[in-house]
Order: C-alpha cells, then structure tokens, then sequence
C-alpha cells in the first residue's frame, strides 16, 4: 500500500514541485519583465554608460590638452623671464655708461667754469693791480713834485715836465731793485 498524498484535483502534494499553472504564468510575466527591460531599461543604461565614457574621456583629453597648453605657457613664461632679464641686465649697463658719461661732462664743466673763475679772477687781480700801480704812481709823482720843488725852491707847475720827472723817478726806483 502506497500512500500518496494527493490534493483533490490528483496533483501531488509536494511543496517543492510548482502547479503548472504557476510555471506558465511565471513564464509569460518572466518574458515580459524581459522584453520591457530590454526595450525601454537597457537602452538608457547602455546610452548612459557611452555618455559617461565619452564624458571622461573628452575630460581626458581636455586634461592632457590643458596639460599641454600648461606647459607651453610654462616654456614662453621662461622665455619672456630670460628676455626680461637680458633686457634688464641690458638697461643697467646702458644706465651706468650714461650715469659714467654725465659724471665726466659735469666734471668737464666744472673745471672749465673753475678755469673761467680763475681767469676771471687773475684778469680782475690783474686789473686792480695796474690801477693800484696807476694810483701810487700819481701819489709818487705828486710827491716826487712837491719834494723837488721844495728842494729845486721854484714851482714845477708845468704839467709836462711835472709828468717827464715822475716817470724818470719811478724808473730809477725800478732800476734800483
């Protein structure tokens, strides 16, 4: 005698084996579950993976053109640093020469207006000289005058010969030295 556990439509009673009924209709919602994630669901995902790859690597590539832009920016910012130094270093040396060469010319007019002062002071000496000269020459003679016509005892009031014995005198006074 078998004993056989049977539900009243005579399907067995194990709960591990499925009603067909329930495999038929697991099946139809499985392939529909699979056709509307096929059509609608898989599209976005796949558009959205190739966007997201196209997005990095576009950002790639931006970043090794910035890199590469960088670097270019790098060599003409040492270039224009090179240059700017030269031109620097080129500046200084062209001032110290004028710097040099103003030095000389005021040293030049300073010692010819020294020079000028100098003459100027020499024909100035010079000048009063012959004038204190000229003033002891006319004391001299009128002295000279005076005591001679106090020695001769007449008036040497002629102008003449008043300026012939002053000039004599003071040649023998130049003489004597």
């Amino acid at each position: 005698m078998r004993s056989i556990n049977l539900l009243a439509g005579g399907e067995p009673l194990n709960p591990l084996i499925p009603h067909t009924a329930e495999l038929i209709v697991g099946a139809i919602a499985f392939t529909l579950l699979f056709l509307v994630l096929r059509k609608a669901v898989v599209p976005k995902f796949e558009k959205a993976f190739t966007d997201r790859t196209e997005a990095i690597q576009g950002g790639l590539e931006r970043a090794e053109k910035a890199q590469e832009e960088a670097q270019r920016a790098l060599v003409q910012y040492n270039e224009q640093l090179s240059s700017a130094q030269g031109e620097a270093s080129r500046l200084r040396e062209e001032a110290r020469v004028q710097g040099a060469a103003i030095i000389e010319e005021l040293r030049t007019k300073a010692q010819e207006e020294a020079a000028r002062i100098t003459a100027a002071a020499h024909a100035s000496i010079e000048a009063e000289r012959q004038q204190a000269v000229t003033s002891l020459r006319n004391e001299v003679g009128a002295l000279a005058v005076e005591l001679a016509s106090k020695i001769v005892g007449e008036a040497l009031a002629d102008q003449a010969r008043q300026s012939r014995i002053v000039d004599r005198f003071i040649e023998d006074l130049e003489k004597s030295k």
